[in-house]
């Protein structure tokens, strides 16, 4: 099955949202990494990454440090070949500490639905593990719902 393709319309662009958010959840740094252009340039935090190998080793060093990762994206605005997304994801670190991670990025495709801009802009919080509410990947019946801002 082929991946949506800009121009985006409101099903398509969510259809790229969940399938993003999905391919995130598998905390697989190979299969995220196909779903950019071969010269994807990204911003993540202060981090600049280009190309999929270095976006492979980002990943990879990403998922050693973030434990028990999970993501939750939601669409926020598209138009043409551009989505922009909410995020939020929680994990924690080698010590214990859970995090809650709130993120906004901005994504820009190319005629075959390969992503080649990314922009991600991301803020942490300390929570402790009795105010997690990301708990794996999101199952079927939660799909297409928002999430809390908090």
């Amino acid at each position: 099955m082929k991946p949506p393709v800009p121009p985006f319309t409101e099903e398509t662009a969510r259809e790229k949202v969940q399938a993003a958010e999905d391919a995130w959840n598998t905390r697989d740094p190979r299969t995220v990494a196909l779903a950019y252009t071969p010269d994807s340039v990204w911003r993540n935090r202060d981090e600049f990454v280009t190309g999929r190998e270095e976006i492979e080793r980002f990943l990879t060093r990403k998922w050693e440090r973030e434990l028990d990762y999970a993501l939750r994206k939601e669409l926020w605005a598209f138009t043409g070949d551009r989505i922009a997304v909410r995020f939020q994801y929680e994990c924690h670190d080698a010590d214990g500490q859970w995090w809650r991670s709130y993120g906004n990025e901005l994504w820009e495709f190319d005629a075959d639905g390969l992503m080649r801009r990314r922009e991600a802009s991301i803020n942490d919080r300390r929570i402790d593990e009795g105010e997690r509410h990301i708990f794996g990947p999101r199952p079927a019946e939660e799909r297409g719902l928002s999430f809390p801002l908090a």
